[in-house]
């Protein structure tokens, strides 16, 4: 009686089913690269890293302020730009590009705003900004370009996202913060407490704006006192209502002592 025994013998793929597994990994690796999730995480990552680019360099250049537009104050507004941009539907990463750097064109800082716009301009095409979304450069240089109060003159932004970061950075100027950095910016410019003598101005051009010399207190009358009306979202007209409501009691405070009543 004879018994069959059958040798084991390992499976040895042929060319054919090698190369046709080969295939189905790739396509599958494309499709997954081609899928609505990985291009959100492209997106994301692109936008997270043009946003840590933004921050370090507004950092290098506003860190040693000390007019109150320094880095802090940068964070200041991208938080509310953010938490505003949030609460009003607005793409939270453009507000925050944009807050980031808005004091980079400012005339304050740059010495004229042309200059400061170039710069800003020329640092998002170095860094491929609308890689990371489209035309990411143009909307950003808008905000930008037209937020600033200029002694109330600007014409109104045209975007929800302007609208957004003009209020965050309008937010900061009021309040206990917006006191502590008007006296800041007066005390580095070596402007005056107060002069009695000199009344507020009013209905002023960009040029008569920064042109002027008034004291500090003067500045709450002709711009300060005047921000929260001029507040273009719904929440931040809620932040606002507070803020002015604590500059109003200084006001009161400082004029009381400045007379000797209390």
């Amino acid at each position: 009686m004879h018994t069959l025994s059958y040798a084991a013998t390992a499976y040895t793929p042929t060319r054919a089913c090698v190369a046709m597994r080969q295939s189905y990994e790739l396509n599958g690796m494309q499709q997954m690269s081609d899928s609505p999730e990985q291009a959100r995480l492209t997106q994301a990552q692109s936008e997270a890293r043009l946003l840590a680019a933004a921050e370090g360099f507004a950092r290098a250049e506003l860190a040693r302020d000390s007019t109150g537009h320094d880095f802090a104050h940068i964070e200041r507004v991208r938080r509310l730009a953010e938490i505003i941009a949030r609460e009003e539907g607005a793409d939270v990463f453009v507000c925050a590009l944009a807050a980031l750097l808005h004091d980079i064109a400012d005339y304050k800082i740059a010495g004229d705003e042309a200059t400061g716009l170039a710069r800003v301009r020329d640092w998002l095409a170095a860094h491929h900004a609308d890689a990371a979304g489209a035309e990411t450069t143009a909307r950003v240089m808008e905000i930008i370009a037209t937020m600033s109060f200029a002694g109330g003159a600007r014409p109104p932004m045209t975007t929800l996202e302007g609208r957004v970061v003009q209020d965050a950075d309008r937010l900061d100027a009021i309040g206990a913060i917006g006191v502590a950095r008007a006296f800041a910016f007066g005390g580095a410019k070596g402007r005056a407490l107060y002069d009695p003598d000199q009344a507020p101005r009013a209905a002023m051009t960009t040029e008569q704006y920064r042109a002027g010399d008034s004291s500090t207190l003067n500045h709450f009358y002709e711009k300060l006192l005047l921000l929260k009306d001029r507040m273009n979202t719904q929440y931040a007209r809620q932040l606002a209502a507070q803020r002015h409501a604590y500059m109003r009691a200084f006001l009161d405070e400082f004029l009381a002592e400045w007379s000797g009543e209390r």
